[in-house]
């Protein structure tokens, strides 16, 4: 059985400064954080990332992952360099630039993430699971993986993402993470606890898989931190419940 950690995508909260971010994450009683390279430990910017770094060891908060922007498209020496200044075992990726349908040069998008998944070392590269990107179907992302050997996958319930279509892609992909939002068909945002019947099978099947995987929040409605700590209180309610998994 697999050890479930809850935790938060930082770029959920662009609004805030990491000081807040790790202060929500321990009010809300998760236990680490993946920091996004955009806003809040920006590539090339060592010190920040050593700041937020030490951040979360006072706070006994976890470094998940280094949730980076690169798309194979440029040099990753910046982008590790910096994941290494925040100690994080991980560097979250995207795959290119465009759908699986419409990549004109998959190729080229493959090699860069080898170049990446081989420059690491001993951090993990690891894949968003997310549209215009070659991880767009299920099909594709499963290709990737085995184009990229080394390469690991996330996972996210796309738009309109059903509990049957959750419940191909978890084990298919065995991803290290998920990241934990509830939606509706068109992409609105909803309370956690509305999408019981996705998240309660899809946590279930992921503490099938070995080993450790995270369990992050991110997209909480109107990017509220009262919103936040409802659905902070929800997923540790289901990861502490016994059955929590079963749909009865």
């Amino acid at each position: 059985m697999t050890a479930l950690v809850p935790g938060l995508v930082s770029v959920t909260f662009r609004q805030l400064g990491p000081a807040e971010i790790i202060s929500l994450a321990v009010e809300g009683g998760l236990r680490a954080v993946e920091w996004g390279g955009d806003v809040h430990v920006p590539t090339g910017d060592l010190r920040a990332a050593q700041e937020v770094a030490a951040r979360c060891a006072d706070a006994g908060i976890g470094v998940e992952a280094y949730g980076s922007y690169y798309r194979a498209d440029r040099d990753f020496g910046p982008v590790l360099d910096t994941a290494l200044a925040l100690g994080a075992p991980r560097v979250r990726v995207w795959a290119g630039h465009n759908g699986s349908a419409e990549e004109p040069d998959r190729a080229a998008v493959v090699d860069g993430l080898r170049t990446a998944v081989a420059r690491a070392g001993g951090v993990e590269v690891a894949v968003e699971y997310h549209a215009n990107t070659l991880t767009d179907t299920l099909a594709s992302a499963v290709q990737l993986l085995t184009e990229v050997p080394g390469l690991r996958p996330y996972w996210q319930p796309p738009v309109g993402s059903s509990p049957h279509d959750a419940l191909l892609a978890v084990p298919a992909l065995s991803p290290v993470a998920a990241h934990v939002f509830s939606w509706d068909d068109t992409g609105g945002r909803l309370p956690l606890a509305a999408r019981a019947d996705l998240w309660r099978p899809v946590l279930a099947e992921l503490t099938k898989l070995p080993g450790t995987r995270h369990v992050l929040l991110e997209f909480v409605r109107d990017d509220d931190p009262a919103a936040f700590l409802e659905d902070a209180a929800v997923l540790r309610e289901w990861l502490a419940t016994p059955g929590w998994g079963d749909d009865t």
